[in-house]
C-alpha cells in the first residue's frame, strides 16, 4: 500500500514472512472503552454510526469517512481506528493488500458474514458482502455490526 496521505510511505505484509520496516513495532491496540472509532468509505458510509451506537448500547461512536481501502486498513493496523467497515460491493484488488498486512500482524479481515475473502484469480473480482477489518476482537465487532450491510 502506497500511502500518499501525508507520510508518503509504502507498506507491505507477507503472511509468514514479515512486513515492511515501517510496520515493525506495531502492536495491536485494545478497546479501552473510549469512543468506538470506525473508519468507513467516504462514499458508502450508510448507517454505520447509528447501527454501531445501537449495537454497542449507546456507546459514543466516532465515524471517520476516508478514501482508499488501503489507507483505511493502515489506520486500523496503526490503532488510529478500531474497525474498518465497508457495506457495499468492493473490488478484491482494492482490499487484498490491506488484508495481507492485517493478517501478517495478527489482525483479521472478513466479509460482514464472517467469511474469509477468497482472492483466487478464477473467481469473481467483486466482494459482494461488505467487509470488516480489525486488529482485535474481530468476531465481537462483526456480530454487532453485521446489520450494516447494504448487500
Amino acid at each position: 500500500i502506497n500511502a500518499e496521505y501525508g507520510d508518503d510511505k509504502t507498506y507491505w505484509g507477507w503472511v509468514g514472512h514479515g512486513t515492511s520496516g515501517n510496520m515493525e513495532g506495531v502492536t495491536p491496540g485494545r478497546d479501552e472503552g473510549g469512543p468506538l472509532r470506525v473508519i468507513v468509505s467516504r462514499s458508502h458510509a450508510g448507517t454505520v454510526k447509528e447501527t454501531a451506537q445501537a449495537a454497542f448500547d449507546g456507546r459514543e461512536v466516532t465515524v471517520t469517512p476516508a478514501g482508499g481501502a488501503g489507507y483505511k486498513a493502515i489506520e486500523v493496523v496503526e490503532n488510529k481506528q478500531d474497525v474498518y467497515v465497508h457495506t457495499t460491493i468492493i473490488k478484491k484488488w482494492d482490499i487484498c493488500a490491506g488484508d495481507a498486512i492485517l493478517r501478517t500482524l495478527g489482525g483479521k479481515q472478513t466479509d460482514l458474514r464472517g467469511n474469509d475473502i477468497n482472492y483466487s484469480h478464477n473467481l469473481d473480482p467483486k466482494n459482494e458482502h461488505g467487509l470488516i477489518a480489525t486488529m482485535h476482537d474481530h468476531e465481537t465487532y462483526r456480530e454487532k455490526l453485521q446489520g450494516v450491510s447494504n448487500s
